[in-house]
């Protein structure tokens, strides 16, 4: 019953230090990221810092809880009740439209107005594996060189694994900056397709037959096309990865306890500790604290034991149930003790910090300046 002691995560030490530049919140999907991060946002803000969150929920009861109509690509302010001591904006990250960005930055108007009306352009733009996190780093690269804000807080992809977002990045970029995109960005007039002559034009007509004449074409034109803009995104790509390892940066973990979620979480501090960036702690959100008062003491058995014998006489059938509801959440906390428990003794020296289970979703700015409030309380202690 006895929960293992480790050290708690100090929520309002981190948003209030200036040093931190970029708080990022990952964790599997569905764990509450988003509203974490907002939570975080906002308490930031009210305690003095210009923070940004970006989110990458398009869920319309997010931009409500903050007070907005809608979010979308480009930061809104929030508006925050008078004498906050900071100021905070949102935005929703919209792939697509940050790909958009990044191709009219770097290529000239006709030359982008070309990419953006490729076929195989606007796919890759909208479905390719990888495209989302890797704009969400572009985004963040974005933001942080803009100066406008001195807190970042980001909301990572729902992915299939957490890890997604670490890895997504590197992949797309060795793809856009790959020898075949390159070999076929290539001028028909160099030396490399006068030599390969007939040969090239067999791989091409195969390839063609596989995948498709007209997607092929458009491929080609498409790294025709985009041959002004290649180089640039792996070197992002790197370079925001590096801004990700620097002592500014802070990687919040957030998970749920259960076997899934808390499994991914480990593997997240694992892959952090190995590519040496810098964790925070552990956000256990949708816990199930016992109540204090002597009740909390009474165990599982202990509460069945007690429950049987009214039950027999049917003399207080309240009080029965009672008990039977008593063993349940202590049943429920056991559990999710122990699954705590094994994530903190396999990571030593992990933060921690839990969220109790609300009864209901969040949906204003009260419900967020909540959630931040017990994130910067202590865990509970049972």
């Amino acid at each position: 019953m006895t929960p293992a002691a480790h050290e708690r995560l100090d929520v309002d030490a981190l948003v209030d230090d200036p040093g931190t530049r970029i708080i990022v919140c990952c964790g599997a999907g569905g764990v509450g990221k988003t509203t974490t991060a907002a939570a975080l946002g906002l308490r930031a803000a009210e305690r003095g810092r210009q923070a940004v969150v970006i989110t990458v929920d398009p869920a319309r009861r997010l931009a409500q809880s903050l007070g907005l109509e809608s979010l979308d690509n480009t930061p809104r302010p929030v508006p925050l009740p008078e004498g906050a001591a900071g100021s905070m904006h949102a935005m929703m990250l919209d792939m697509k439209r940050t790909f958009d960005e990044v191709v009219e930055q770097h290529a000239a108007p006709e030359r982008a107005r070309q990419i953006l009306a490729n076929p195989f352009y606007q796919t890759l733009s909208t479905s390719f594996s990888g495209t989302q996190e890797y704009m969400a780093m572009e985004k963040l690269g974005q933001l942080r060189q803009s100066g406008d804000w001195d807190l970042i807080v980001v909301d990572t992809p729902p992915s299939r694994s957490a890890l997604d977002f670490l890895d997504a990045p590197k992949r797309l970029g060795r793809f856009l900056d790959g020898r075949l995109i390159r070999f076929l960005s290539a001028p028909a007039s160099t030396g490399a397709f006068r030599l390969l002559g007939a040969g090239f034009n067999l791989v091409t007509s195969t390839i063609g037959r596989i995948v498709g004449a007209q997607l092929l074409d458009d491929l080609r034109s498409f790294v025709s096309a985009f041959d002004t803009v290649f180089g640039g995104f792996q070197e992002r790509a790197e370079r925001t990865y590096r801004l990700l390892r620097t002592p500014g940066t802070a990687f919040v973990v957030v998970a749920v306890p259960d076997t899934d979620a808390m499994r991914e979480a480990s593997y997240f501090v694992e892959r952090l500790a190995t590519d040496a960036m810098p964790l925070a702690g552990l956000v256990v959100n949708r816990t199930h604290p016992l109540p204090g008062g002597p009740a909390a003491d009474v165990g599982s058995r202990e509460a069945v034991a007690a429950a049987e014998p009214l039950e027999r006489s049917g003399s207080h059938p309240l009080a029965s149930a009672a008990l039977r509801l008593h063993a349940e959440r202590v049943r429920t906390r056991e559990r999710e003790n122990r699954l705590r428990d094994a994530l903190l003794s396999s990571h030593g020296g992990v933060r921690m910090v839990e969220v109790a289970a609300l009864p209901e979703d969040v949906h204003d700015l009260a419900g967020l300046r909540g959630i931040g409030e017990a994130l910067a309380s202590a865990p509970p202690d049972r």
